[in-house]
């Protein structure tokens, strides 16, 4: 019965801990399909926010001088690209993510498959975006 108990408890933290989003993730370039940063996501209070936290590929300009918001003209190694996501369910949602390229700022949802993220940015309504996946650093 112990080792049954056991076997159960050590299931469900396994499903628990596969939903969470927290730590380092790879992003790839949509148009070169290169690496391009480390984002390193973290959990403040009840939202989660993800920052750059290593630049893999040399950017034309190191700061964000497209944000338009309190970004504007800060380094791209700390920025602060994901903010407010809440966990709602298996997805990460109710946030938003800035394209530090282009400054725009999106709506954002995400949800994770084994060590890959599907990180969607739109505007409006869901289907009016684009995906980017994101791989797990270890």
């Amino acid at each position: 019965m112990k080792k049954l108990l056991l076997t159960f408890v050590l299931s469900l933290f396994g499903v628990l801990s596969f939903a969470q989003i927290e730590g380092k993730w790879k992003t790839i370039d949509d148009e070169t399909k290169q690496a391009k940063s480390i984002v390193e996501i973290y959990k403040k209070g009840d939202q989660y926010y993800g920052k750059i936290s290593q630049l893999l590929a040399k950017p034309a300009n190191p700061n964000c001088i497209e944000c338009k918001d309190d970004r504007k003209n800060k380094p791209l190694l700390g920025l602060e690209i994901i903010r407010g996501l809440e966990k709602d369910g298996d997805e990460f949602t109710g946030g938003t993510i800035t394209d530090p390229k282009t400054g725009k700022t999106y709506k954002c949802t995400i949800t994770r498959k084994g060590d890959l993220l599907n990180v969607r940015g739109y505007i409006g309504i869901s289907l009016m975006g684009r995906t980017q996946t994101w791989q797990k650093v270890n």
